[in-house]
Order: structure tokens, then C-alpha cells, then sequence
């Protein structure tokens, strides 16, 4: 199973910080060499605005979701795809 990041577009989560996180998400993805490995898409509403900024990852929706808090996830789910297990 291909591993994936959906961001949520909607204006809310777009407003509470997902501008911010797509650049770094994408710089992330890119600057590890494992953009090719990994799903990354949008979507424009996850009906949790009011839990936003939200971010699902692998399946897993994660809210509230701050600049430090993104990093850490994507370090947790993605550091086994740049060491090649």
C-alpha cells in the first residue's frame, strides 16, 4: 500500500495554516527524495473546520495541525521510507 498525505484546501484549514504546510510538506517530500514514494493530494473540505487545520496521513486525520506538530508526523511516518524499509 502506497503511503499518502491528503491536506485539507478548504478555506478554514487553508486560513489556519495549510498554505504554510503544503510548501512544507512539498519541500519535505522533495527535499528527502521521496516525493515519488508517497501520495500527496488535496482536498477541499473534511467537514472538522472547526478542528482545522487538518491533515490526514495515511488514513490517520490529524487536526489542529501546527508547523512543529507536522514535522514530527511526517518524520514519524515517513522516516522508515527514506532508510529504505
Amino acid at each position: 500500500m502506497k503511503k499518502s498525505i491528503v491536506i485539507c484546501m478548504g478555506s478554514s484549514c487553508f486560513a489556519r495554516g495549510n498554505r504554510e504546510h503544503l510548501e512544507l510538506i512539498e519541500n519535505y517530500l522533495h527535499g528527502n527524495g521521496i516525493a515519488a514514494d508517497i501520495h500527496f493530494s488535496g482536498c477541499r473540505c473534511r467537514n472538522e473546520c472547526g478542528r482545522g487545520p487538518n491533515i490526514e496521513i495515511n488514513g490517520n486525520l490529524h487536526h489542529q495541525i501546527d508547523t512543529g506538530t507536522l514535522l514530527d508526523l511526517l518524520e514519524y511516518y515517513f522516516a522508515g521510507v527514506m532508510h529504505g524499509t
